[in-house]
């Protein structure tokens, strides 16, 4: 077989063996990866602008993370946190309540993915409020599993599941780049705190919502941030109404937003919040993070699973950690941010096809729009421009309800001239698709 022939080879055997269902993102293939770059099959190097879809954070195969899956693996791989009490899981949950307190008091739960955390903080709050209802927001991304998938808003995602999970109800985002036109962002932070209390009038009851669940920073929805003002007010409704308030950080967590959680930059605390992704630098973890009154309120066996903080995934956790830390991860985001803001701030300038680039720390994203319009967005010049990337050997993916977001998630980790050296690429390209 020629070396020509390996890439599509294995994406054929793909589509021989593998479930349609299971979503192609991008056709790169890998054999190795190490830092920001993966080796496909066919020997070449890419460029990685996706980094597993924000998993990457700390760059790919760090050497202390390797060491201690190694050791991990050697000691015990499963005995199941319900039946055999393990250190690992412990240290790694005092370790998540001191880098993430939630008032006074702190406690975790471990799982092994972002819809699991979900899940089970949905399972929390029910048990805390003693409510049924949960409210979520236009754009989110949640999961895929019945309540994740309930709670996620794009219906593609969603095709031929039903009937889906009871009690969910859904507002509107605080987008300021699509509604806040006209507005000063303190006069749109009131006008959508307002609607959300007219919500409550005319679509359920405050009083019988368990929780409001919301993505500081949206992730597949297309990298919206939250108003500061308006995040502010979400805390003080909810205390008003007794309201478990959650934040779903399982993209923002662990440096993307140059802090160990985009809550960080907000001043709020939340009764809950549910992180994955990075924190096992690729390993299957996660994990809900609260006050311990709320999340002691769950009755024994109400929550878990049987693979919960599995012991190598914990060691990988503590590992990538303990080296986030030790290189100064945040440091390195916010560079990483502020080097693609101002290019992509560049672009903009330069192409009128750009509607907007927004974000927070190393979490950037461009959006793609007709004539400088929010509601005509061209997902179709967005598509051909990752094409065109990956025929240069840059690996990036898109966002957005319509798929008309470009977003970086590299790792954190980048060297300077590589992450340039993508974002030439990302800017030749779309000059070439650009060019009358």
């Amino acid at each position: 077989m020629s070396d020509t022939a390996k890439s599509e080879d294995l994406l054929r055997r793909r589509k021989e063996a593998v479930a349609n269902g299971v979503g192609v993102f991008n056709t790169a293939t890998a054999i190795s990866a190490n830092n920001a770059t993966i080796i496909d099959t066919n020997g070449n190097e890419l460029i990685d602008f996706a980094g597993g879809i924000g998993v990457a954070n700390a760059g790919h195969c760090p050497e202390p993370v390797i060491e201690a899956i190694i050791e991990q693996v050697k000691k015990y791989i499963h005995v199941s946190f319900n039946v055999v009490t393990y250190e690992p899981y412990v240290a790694l949950c005092e370790k998540l309540n001191a880098l993430f307190p939630h008032g006074e008091k702190t406690k975790t739960m471990l799982v092994s993915t972002g819809a699991e955390a979900v899940e089970n903080a949905i399972k929390i709050a029910k048990q805390a409020t003693g409510r049924n209802a949960v409210l979520c927001y236009s754009g989110a991304f949640h999961g895929r599993t019945l309540m994740a998938m309930t709670l996620t808003s794009r219906t593609s995602y969603s095709i031929g599941c039903g009937p889906f999970a009871p009690e969910v109800y859904r507002i509107d985002y605080p987008n300021f780049y699509k509604k806040g036109i006209g507005l000063t962002e303190a006069e749109f932070v009131e006008q959508e705190l307002h609607r959300l209390r007219k919500f409550f009038k005319t679509n359920v009851r405050a009083e019988d919502l368990a929780a409001i669940i919301i993505e500081l920073v949206q992730g597949e929805g297309g990298f919206h941030v939250a108003p500061k003002g308006y995040v502010e007010g979400l805390r003080e409704i909810c205390d008003e109404y007794g309201i478990c308030l959650i934040f779903d950080e399982v993209q923002t967590g662990f440096g993307r937003t140059a802090a160990w959680g985009a809550m960080d930059h907000f001043g709020v605390t939340p009764d809950l919040s549910t992180w994955a992704k990075s924190m096992g630098s690729g390993l299957p973890i996660g994990c809900v993070i609260g006050k311990a009154d709320v999340v002691d309120s769950a009755k024994p066996s109400t929550i878990g699973g049987t693979y919960i903080g599995n012991p190598v995934a914990c060691a990988a956790s503590l590992a990538t950690i303990k080296y986030m830390e030790d290189i100064d991860l945040n440091a390195k985001a916010k560079r990483v941010g502020e080097i693609t803001m101002q290019r992509f701030q560049a672009m903009k300038d330069q192409f009128s096809c750009i509607g907007d680039v927004r974000g927070l720390g190393a979490m950037n994203a461009m959006e793609f729009v007709i004539d400088q319009n929010p509601a005509k967005p061209d997902a179709d010049l967005c598509h051909k421009l990752i094409k065109a990337c990956a025929k240069r050997d840059l690996i990036v993916i898109s966002a957005g309800v319509h798929k008309n977001v470009l977003r970086i998630l590299s790792p954190l980790t980048i060297e300077e001239n590589l992450l340039n050296k993508g974002l030439d690429i990302i800017e030749e390209e779309l000059s070439k698709l650009t060019e009358d």
